[in-house]
């Protein structure tokens, strides 16, 4: 909105924040950008920086917050995390129109589409995704703006939402698109983005991938009747083409891709198996990841992440990896030479990103270089031994060409940024070179002034110095500045000093002044002319990225291998599972003040459910988890913790463990539980692993027994069901179920009992426990003596044959002192009492009165 008698470039600033009404808007003024009106508000509070106020009209004053430039990417981080978007709008051009300069938004910076190194993780992608609904089928497109990673997926079954959830727990990402009708409760828990409905449009985001992607057609991409994917991809895309219309050069090709087609992982899985961190900590030491990745390179991070969240299920794909594996475990030297090469290597997926993007900088060419210039050493040594990396390298050569070019063009050791000189190497640009040349007398002037004046003049004190006022000067402190020659002309005095020109300094400094000025531009020029020569061989570098980082990832599961002693398993297209002496990945390697005791699993001979008893801490939960994580480290192309194993690929694993409130959303820990049963048992198959640890607890016995009994059931006899199911109880009435239910066998945690002590031996074996143990297991929490021998008291009434709880006897035992005697006056007044008819402060009197009373006796 306009204002009365606004300056030109207040209107200038409202005109620009009219269009960006939802995002701060950094006004660039100089050497700060500055926030107005209610973004500055925000800037000051968020940012904790002073809020000050400037004149944009005659007797009108605005609030106003400013931030360095050069600083820039920090204020912006920190109001990124608190989930602002952020409209960087810049200076364009370099001669004002009409008495102020041109400007423009360059950037919109939300959380989905950070590509700053400073503003984002390195070991983990940085995932936008956008989601459209429509009656019962729904899309979902992700792209990762600072790598060019992009896919799209189609839901068109009644249980999407549960897949949806499933797919976005997987990807965890930074920023949501939604249309602004469509409400998606488990998205609120990331920051989410409202969009108007006519960007989901299907006419429109049609149009704007064909254009992308240059295609007449999306049916080559997998789209064809899947207009929920369309919109949503269109609507990503266009988010995108407004941020920063620059980066969706990044985007070529698109993956479309089925959840289906990998291991499907509930969200609730993932926590309970804690795959990428830990639950109470929400730290990565202590998951599964923190086991498994040795790798060296940023983008290897990001991809081991990524497959520990996506399983394979194709027996083939799983097979090339455990070969990749087993070639770089057996040639131990070889894997260890590749890591320490690997080490030294850039992110250079981030980084040609960001050249395409025409956001890189100085030093990401010369990392780029460094990493290339490696590259054809680490290519000869896997060529031909490794045939999933031989396929990797089939759209990429060892990009020797592309090496040369950065060696020859930018300097050794270039400035940080382009806002200094001497970035290009002398001998690449010509015209660089001549005006550099044309200039070196002036500047080796300059450069040995002081030398020859203080020999010349003889006072010791003097020097040469620069600043943006005054240009070049020479310095004499005060003691000596009355021997200064006739010739210097006084410019400044300053406390301690005086500073002098001379005619024949400034005449030099109007010649190097000038050409830094054009040996800047020129600079500049070259540089955008070398990063436009890269982008051309974007997708070869891009394949170079890929195929280090999946060495790195496969060098990576090679080395907990050989640290571990892990061992290839055997994969299956049938129901089989067998592992002799399986180890728990993660709490072998954190708890070394014990040994820890391996287990086998089997499930075979039509055999698919095993009832688990025993008491706690017994080990019970490290078993179930220890099976999972086994099958789960196999389907990824790891070897496993165990002497052998052989692993009938699994579709998808399920866990329920553990209780957790979701008070937030108004759920009980029984209904969560209920809510986490029912997912299981409606999308489970034949094929899928279930962990299931003491369902029903979370009631009364008889109901959670019941509930228990009836889940066994439905899992053992439904057709779509029969999957290999672990579960863990308490109810020792289960055990009673392999009598009428054929595929059900009973096991239990061993449990030694010497002199009243239990011992834990952690071991499984076949049958069902006969006692909880419980009663030991609070004695070793500490609870107090006298209510264990109370305990087993009760224990040995319940367990007889009235299981009628008896009083204590009183003549064992004191008995509780009465308050009042039989025929005390103060009982016959409690007595006649009507407590409903008395006020506070009559019932405050009457027990005054009382307590007089009792003193008298």
């Amino acid at each position: 909105m306009s204002e009365t008698n606004a300056t030109p470039i207040r209107q200038q600033y409202l005109d620009i924040k009219k269009n960006y009404p939802d995002a701060i808007v950094f006004f660039r003024l100089g050497d700060f950008y500055e926030t107005f009106d209610e973004d500055a508000e925000i800037t000051s509070r968020e940012l904790d920086i002073v809020l000050t106020g400037r004149n944009v009209a005659k007797g009108q004053k605005v609030p106003m917050a400013g931030i360095p430039y050069h600083a820039a990417d920090n204020y912006i981080s920190r109001l990124i995390e608190k989930g602002y978007h952020v409209a960087i709008c810049e200076q364009i051009g370099e001669q004002p129109q009409k008495g102020i300069f041109p400007r423009e938004v360059i950037r919109l910076v939300s959380p989905g589409t950070v590509i700053e190194p400073g503003l984002i993780k390195n070991e983990k992608n940085n995932y936008l995704v956008s989601l459209f609904i429509h009656e019962n089928t729904a899309g979902l497109a992700f792209l990762d703006i600072s790598t060019g990673e992009i896919g799209v997926s189609h839901f068109n079954d009644n249980e999407f939402h549960n897949r949806l959830n499933a797919e976005i727990s997987r990807l965890h990402p930074s920023e949501i698109l939604l249309p602004e009708s469509i409400h998606l409760p488990f998205a609120e828990q990331y920051h989410v983005t409202s969009l108007q409905d006519w960007k989901f449009e299907l006419g429109r985001s049609e149009q704007l991938l064909k254009t992308q992607f240059h295609v007449s057609s999306l049916d080559g991409f997998g789209l064809k009747n899947k207009p929920a994917a369309v919109a949503a991809l269109g609507a990503i895309l266009g988010y995108v083409k407004e941020s920063d219309p620059q980066a969706l050069a990044l985007f070529t090709d698109l993956n479309f891709y089925a959840i289906e087609d990998h291991m499907v992982l509930d969200e609730a899985t993932r926590r309970n198996l804690e795959l990428t961190e830990t639950i109470l900590k929400v730290s990565e030491a202590g998951s599964l990841l923190g086991v498994m990745d040795k790798t060296r390179t940023p983008m290897g991070k990001r991809m081991i992440r990524r497959w520990v969240n996506q399983p394979l299920i194709h027996a083939g794909e799983i097979t090339e990896r455990l070969d990749a594996v087993e070639y770089l475990l057996e040639n131990g030297l070889d894997r260890l030479e590749l890591q320490k090469q690997l080490r030294s290597v850039a992110d250079i997926e981030r980084i040609i990103n960001r050249v395409v993007a025409q956001h890189a900088v100085p030093r990401d060419l010369v990392a780029l270089r460094e990493t290339l210039e490696i590259l054809p050493v680490i290519l000869k040594k896997v060529s031909g031994h490794i045939p999933l990396l031989d396929r990797e390298t089939g759209a990429m050569d060892d990009c020797s060409s592309e090496f040369m070019l950065l060696r020859e063009s930018i300097a050794e050791d270039p400035p940080a940024t382009l806002a200094h000189t001497g970035v290009i190497r002398p001998g690449y640009s010509s015209e660089l070179d001549e005006i550099i040349q044309s200039t070196k007398n002036s500047r080796d002037y300059i450069a040995n002034l002081e030398k020859v004046e203080k020999e010349r003049t003889g006072i010791k004190t003097l020097k040469v110095g620069f600043n943006k006022v005054f240009g070049y000067y020479i310095e004499i402190s005060n003691s000596y500045a009355d021997q200064a020659p006739e010739e210097y002309i006084r410019k400044q005095t300053l406390v301690n000093a005086e500073r002098f020109i001379t005619p024949k300094l400034k005449e030099y400094e109007t010649i190097v002044l000038n050409a830094e000025e054009n040996i800047h531009a020129i600079e500049n020029r070259v540089f955008k002319e070398i990063c436009a020569e890269l982008k051309k061989s974007s997708k070869k570098l891009l394949a170079a990225s890929r195929f280090l980082g999946t060495l790195d990832v496969l060098a990576s599961f090679a080395q907990a291998a050989s640290e571990n002693n892990y061992v290839r398993p055997k994969l299956s297209e049938d129901k089989h599972l067998m592992i002799k002496n399986g180890r728990h990945p993660v709490v072998e390697k954190t708890r070394v003040d014990i040994s820890f005791v391996p287990n086998d699993t089997v499930f075979a001979n039509g055999d698919n459910i095993q009832v688990i008893t025993g008491p706690n801490m017994s080990g019970k939960s490290t078993y179930l988890r220890q099976v999972a994580l086994i099958v789960l480290l196999a389907q990824i192309g790891s070897f496993v913790p165990a002497d052998a194993a052989e692993i009938g690929i699994v579709d998808r694993i399920f866990t329920r463990i553990g209780a957790q409130d979701e008070i937030h959303a108004g759920q009980s820990t029984f209904m969560v539980e209920m809510i986490e049963t029912a997912n299981i048992l409606h999308n489970a198959t034949d094929k899928s692993l279930l962990i299931l640890d003491e369902i029903g607890r979370g009631t009364s016995t008889y109901d959670g027994l019941s509930i228990a009994w009836a889940v066994l059931e439905y899992i053992h006899n439904h057709p779509r069901l029969k999957s290999r199911t672990l579960f863990a109880t308490h109810y020792h009435e289960l055990t009673q179920l392999p009598d009428v239910l054929p595929n059900i066998k009973n096991y239990n945690v061993a449990v030694s009992e010497v002199d009243n002590q239990v011992i834990f031996l952690h071991k499984i074996v076949p049958g069902g426990a006969d006692r909880s143990y419980g009663i030991h297991v609070a004695q070793l929490a500490g609870i107090p003596g006298p209510v264990i021998t109370r305990a087993n008291e009760i224990l040995a009434q319940l367990e007889g044959q009235s299981r009628q709880l008896e009083l204590k006897d009183e003549a064992s035992h004191p008995t509780q002192m009465a308050l009042f005697t039989q025929d005390s006056p103060v009982l016959k007044d409690i007595k006649k009492l009507d407590p409903n008819s008395l006020s506070p402060i009559e019932a405050l009197n009457k027990i005054y009165q009382w307590k007089k009373d009792l003193d008298k006796g």
